[in-house]
């Protein structure tokens, strides 16, 4: 009864208005497109974007978008559902885990920390690969913890093996890298004391394998080498260089995962503490202390290897959520039995972080009204986006404002030793004002970023048309405009499409920081202009 009501409660969470706005381009948008062209092409061995091979990600991930849009249509809530519907399996498999350590009450902790923090909670309405591949990724690491504890170590090393190439199937060898950094690192930690024998490891390699070649093997039987080259090739200088414009400091992702997963970051700073030796005398104390560590090694793993590579976009740490938030439910679940008690400076971290961001929802509103301040200090594309007609009132910084004095009242509840209320106040309304945010906030961000570029593609929906972007890179033309695959392979010639002999209309679009070329280009036309994006088509 308790896996159903949280399963129902995390349904309620994750799965409405999933549809609400548009799909953001780049991640978005191109894993949507890949599903899209997977069913028009019933081409589903091989991801493609733009119906050519696109080896960057494989395809299980896109075999589950393209499923959910042959149930739901072909649409942005059925390209999002897939993380909705792995939102309520995590939530329900935390609780499941947590029960097992220790009682129901760890489990209902992890739960509510994990829906209750900032980007945890807001990725399983996004329809990005990361929340699936992650879910995999921990089981994995899960149960090769479990072998050291299950009557039967080998079905756990089985089990491992299937999530560790489940994993594989969704984000590639990236899953590898992971999980033996973190045997070694626990290996290495323990001083070499592990209960996972060799002949475990080789049960997790065989069932990794067999799961990955399901696909691997299959395409190399079919298509022979080559795009499992290409794809091997691009993970490796995914991992070795900066991609454009996906730059960052080493601290990158400190500081993402201290404010994206708020409140849930703020309770690891609890472990800085004069620790007192303790002595496990249970084999149940024995389990959980053993699940810290990997938990621990996990998420510095995942940290400082994502902090190395050189590419940094903000849900390449989301792998730490796990980690990050068993070890912060973990200490809230000993606040809450009266096992530990917050200082301080605790506290003060605490509100620290929660009236920053709640000032950050508030002003938001402001800028929205005050936009034509900010002109003047942008460039032409943001000063353009600036100028997209949307609705802003004062009443909005309400929003922020009520999240601050919930977070101010949550920490007077934990400074008055109410904990249990002040840790439901806390997570509670961070999902409340998550919810907001996603409904009311996210669209009017949508419409002043990229809502002008989306609208034109719709427009083009149903006709028989070349689209195309000019100086910049986006999927967006090909899932919006429902592009159908051209006859004429000199569509992938822009050099063509601007001035050669087509044999049907093309229609472009650029950035207005980019369209003086394009505006004085002898063959085109501009037809539109609209918050910092210009239209034009071939005369």
């Amino acid at each position: 009864m308790k896996y159903l009501l949280i399963a129902l409660v995390a349904a309620l969470l994750f799965i409405p208005f999933l549809g609400a706005v548009h799909l953001f381009d780049w991640d978005e948008i191109n894993f949507a497109e890949a599903a899209r062209e997977m069913i028009v092409s019933h081409h589903f061995s091989q991801v493609q974007i733009d119906f050519r091979p696109f080896w960057e990600k494989p395809p299980l991930f896109i075999w589950m978008q393209a499923g959910s849009m042959m149930l739901f249509g072909i649409n942005d809530f059925a390209a999002r559902f897939p993380n909705a519907i792995v939102g309520i399996a995590t939530l329900v498999t935390l609780f499941a885990i947590g029960k097992k350590l220790a009682d129901d009450r760890l489990g209902f902790w992890w739960a509510l920390v994990y829906a209750g923090s900032w980007l945890p909670h807001f990725y399983f309405k996004s329809g990005i690969i990361d929340p699936t591949f992650n879910f995999f990724i921990f089981l994995a690491i899960y149960f090769a913890y479990r072998i050291g504890y299950h009557p039967k170590p080998a079905r756990m090393a089985i089990f491992s093996g299937l999530f560790l190439g489940l994993a594989v199937l969704t984000k590639g060898p990236v899953a590898i890298l992971v999980a033996l950094l973190t045997l070694l690192v626990y290996w290495i930690w323990n001083k070499g004391k592990i209960s996972i024998r060799f002949a475990h490891l080789g049960l997790i390699a065989l069932f990794a394998s067999i799961t990955t070649l399901l696909w691997f093997g299959y395409e190399i039987i079919a298509h022979g080498w080559w795009f499992v080259n290409e794809f091997v090739a691009y993970q490796i200088r995914l991992l070795t260089t900066e991609d454009a414009g996906h730059g960052g400091p080493f601290f990158y992702h400190w500081v993402v995962l201290l404010i994206g997963c708020f409140p849930a970051s703020t309770f690891l700073f609890t472990y800085l503490r004069k620790r007192k030796k303790t002595i496990y005398t249970t084999s149940a104390a024995t389990e959980i202390k053993d699940f810290k560590v990997w938990m621990w090694v996990m998420f510095w793993v995942a940290l400082i290897l994502f902090s190395i590579v050189k590419t940094k976009i903000v849900h390449y740490s989301s792998l730490c959520y796990f980690p990050l938030s068993f070890l912060a439910a973990w200490q809230v679940y000993k606040l809450a039995e009266g096992k530990l008690q917050l200082r301080g400076w605790n506290i003060a971290l605490l509100l620290f972080v929660g009236i920053v961001l709640g000032l950050a929802i508030a002003i938001l509103p402001l800028v929205g009204i005050y936009k034509d301040l900010l002109i003047p200090y942008v460039d032409k594309f943001a000063a353009g986006n600036l100028q997209a007609a949307v609705s802003w009132s004062p009443a909005e910084m309400a929003y922020g404002i009520s999240y601050i004095i919930l977070v101010i009242i949550s920490g007077s509840l934990l400074m008055r030793r109410k904990v249990t209320n002040g840790l439901l106040c806390l997570f509670i309304s961070s999902i409340v004002v998550i919810q907001i945010s996603v409904l009311h906030f996210v669209p009017k961000i949508e419409a002043y970023s990229q809502r002008a570029a989306i609208d034109y593609f719709i427009s083009l929906q149903g006709k028989d048309v070349y689209v195309k972007a000019l100086g910049y890179h986006s999927y967006a033309q090909h899932y919006y405009t429902r592009e159908q695959p051209h006859s004429n392979k000199n569509y992938y010639n822009e050099n063509w499409l601007l001035n050669g002999q087509i044999d049907k209309p093309a229609y472009f679009i650029c950035r207005v920081t980019d369209s003086e070329p394009y505006r004085h280009h002898p063959n085109l036309e501009v037809i539109g202009e609209k918050n910092g994006f210009v239209f034009l088509k071939r005369k």
